[in-house]
Parts: C-alpha cells; structure tokens; sequence
C-alpha cells in the first residue's frame, strides 16, 4: 500500500487561491513533493468537491511523453481543445518552466473567464524572482519546502527522538524518507544531488567549470550557520584549492544555488540601527539530507543542524527571517569598548515579531546566560525565545523569556504563541 504524506498545509494555501483569479504558482526545490501536492492532493480535493475529471486539464512537462508539448504551439491548440463548454476548467502544469513562452501561454490560458490555473516550477529565476513582472501581477506564489519536522513525524514509525535523529541526518525530500535503509537514502540523496540538481544547474546556467561550482557547494555545506561572504570564501579557494576564482564567478555561483532552490540567504540586520548590514551573511540548505549528504555524512554538528531546520520551520510558517545583530558598548580598564552580540533569528510577519536563539545544549548557567544576554539588551516588547533541545517543557524565565525545547517547537503549529 502506498503511503500518503499529508501535506495540508499546502493544500489549504491552494484551496484557499482557488478562483481567485490569478496564476497559482507552486515553487519549490525539485522533488519537494510540488507534483504531488497539485496532481494527486489538489486533484483528489477537486474530485471530491464535484469537479468532473473531464475539467481538469493536466500536462507535466518532465515527462518523457510529453516532451512536444513544450512547443507552444502545440500546447496551447491543445489545451484550448479540451475547452469544450462555459463550466470552470481547472489546469495543472507541473514543472512549468520546461514550456517555451510559459508566460504568455499561462497569461492566454488565465484570460479565458472559465479557467483556472495552477502550475508548478523548479527555478526562482523563471518563476519567483520576476513572478509579479513577468505574469502582470498576476501570479500567485506558494512556496513548497521539503517535509517538516511535523509531517515527517506523521508517518514516522518511532519516537520523535529517534524520528528527530533521522531527520536531521537524511532531510525531508518525500522520495528519501520512504526509502526503507540507510543505504537506500544515502544512495538517493547523492543521486538526487549529482544527477537532478547539479546536472539542472549546470545546464541552465551553462557552467563550464563544474568542479569550481561543486567545490563552492562542499564550502557552504560546511558552512551552515556561520557569517560568510563572497571575499571570504575567495580566500578559502586561494589558500585551500589554490584556485583563482573570482569573488565575482562566488556570487553568480551562489546565484545559480539559490535559483535551484537548494540554498537559502539569511541577511543581517542590525537591531538597534533598524538597517540591513550588506555582508556577511548566512546560508542555510533547504534539505539537511542534501547538504549533509554532499559531506559524506562526516560533519554533523547537531547545533547547526538543529538551527538550519529552525530557519527552515520559521520560513514555512511564513515568516521573513533575518539573522540579528546588536552592538554594545562595555567598558574595558576604564574604556568603552564596542562588542557585537547576535541573535540567531529576527522574524516578521505582519506585525507579529518574534527574536529567536538556537541553543543545542544549555547545560550549565553560564551558557544560559550567554544565550539570553543579547535578549537583556534589546529595548522593545516583543516575544523573545530560546529553542533548546534540553528544556522538559515550555516556561518562561524571570526576564519574560520563553525557554522551548525543539520538539515542541516543531510539532505544534502555534509554538509561538504559547
């Protein structure tokens, strides 16, 4: 029997676009589940809720037997055949981006009164990036994540201990989570890497230089969590490959990852200031199973890992997460002396404001107090937590501080709230 991963949540955000009006447009990583999700989850929900089959129109463009349907001009002569009376059409185009002039078919397709149209695509260079330009403010985004913690743990067979090691180990793409061995999910996230990914990026992008590109993905693999920027990871090059490359090809590179949705930027902000801070800044891999994939299983931190999948949940939910930056000024022998102090995660949405700290371990007061001191030092009321793996159960501390261990953070939806 073939399990079924729920991903409602999703779900929700596409029934709740339905007839809207605009160009419903699902991006994500490549094998985050987007297909699924619109042509199995959101064709059942259509099927169930009186929609004929016979107003569905379906293409997925990867597919080898579709692969001359990517000329428009065989497309959309077809499309416009399965019209056939003034009833609503639903259509689902998975992995858009493969159809030549996508933009003016979906916009044609968008026009007819009767259409509505969903479609699903791999890269934010076609679709996210210039979706309000490119579709006249037409477009509609839901971006898709590989599994959260929450939806793996709902077909996980085990305890959310266990369920919490294998997911910061081997990710969330659905494919590798119902791999039945190790062996199995090590073997498909290396495949996954070589064959989807890299060999996606290096097509699109026309990269000569594979080696160099492969190379800048080992670098921030091991990486995660630390302040970066393109002169600095030159330097690395220089004195580590002796490699010649330019700060220049670094940031193109960098591009190119996080079109393909397998690398995400975090900026710095500076709390006090209220402005960005142009560099460094952080990055952090969509799917831990990925990244630690492309280092051998060999440096898994669990403090890095626990904060890449933190910013990942927080992205989820829908916030707007930059990482936190305050200066202070102390005095040392009788002289002010600037520090920086950082906060792992400042997150937005609409007015909602959250400060958040990832603390692997907080074992001993000392570290205790040096996880809440940049916390004693912001001057504004809003909620300020710190995620932990060995608190028992949420409290706050005399400071008006919210102590959480991760796995209530993850498991329930309004963790935040509490």
């Amino acid at each position: 029997m073939e399990i079924e991963i729920k991903r409602d949540y999703y779900l929700e955000q596409l029934i709740k676009r339905k007839n809207n009006g605009l160009i419903k447009i699902v991006t994500g990583i490549r094998r985050c589940g987007k297909s699924y999700l619109l042509r199995t989850l959101f064709k059942k929900y259509l099927l169930e809720n009186g929609v004929d089959e016979s107003h569905i129109i379906e293409m997925a463009f990867d597919l080898f037997d579709n692969m001359d349907y990517r000329d428009p001009r065989k497309f959309y002569p077809w499309a416009k055949e399965q019209i056939r009376d003034e009833e609503k059409y639903y259509v689902l185009l998975d992995e858009v981006q493969l159809l030549d002039e996508f933009v003016s078919v979906l916009n044609g397709l968008a026009d007819k009164k009767n259409c509505d149209v969903y479609v699903t695509g791999s890269n934010a260079k076609f679709l996210s990036k210039d979706i309000a330009t490119e579709f006249g403010g037409r477009g509609d985004e839901v971006h898709m994540y590989p599994l959260s913690f929450s939806e793996f743990m709902s077909i996980y067979d085990g305890n959310r201990y266990d369920g919490w090691n294998e997911y910061i180990t081997y990710g969330g793409i659905p494919l590798v989570v119902l791999a039945e061995t190790e062996e199995q999910k090590m073997a498909m996230l290396d495949n996954l890497l070589k064959e989807t990914y890299i060999r996606d990026i290096v097509k699109r992008n026309k990269i000569r230089n594979i080696g160099e590109m492969e190379t800048l993905l080992d670098v921030l693999s091991s990486a995660i969590g630390a302040l970066t920027n393109p002169n600095k990871l030159q330097n690395t090059f220089k004195s580590v490959n002796k490699s010649k490359i330019t700060a220049t090809t670094i940031t193109k590179y960098i591009e190119y990852l996080e079109d393909a949705f397998l690398i995400e930027e975090a900026s710095r902000y500076d709390i006090k200031g209220k402005s960005y801070i142009g560099t460094p800044m952080k990055y952090y891999f969509m799917d831990m199973g990925l990244r630690n994939s492309r280092i051998n299983f060999r440096q898994m931190e669990v403090t890095h890992s626990m904060e890449n999948v933190i910013y990942n949940e927080l992205k989820m939910r829908g916030f707007h997460v930059d990482v936190g930056n305050l200066t202070i000024v102390e005095s040392k022998n009788g002289k002010p002396v600037k520090k920086q102090l950082e906060v792992d995660f400042i997150c937005n949405k609409g007015s909602k404001k959250y400060y958040i700290q990832s603390a692997y371990m907080l074992g001993t007061k000392e570290k205790m107090a040096q996880e809440i001191r940049p916390f004693l030092k912001i001057n504004d009321s809003f909620k300020k937590i710190v995620v932990t793996s060995d608190t028992p159960k949420p409290f706050y501390t005399e400071e008006g501080i919210l102590m959480m261990n991760v796995y209530d953070f993850l498991l329930n939806p309004n963790s935040l709230e509490l």
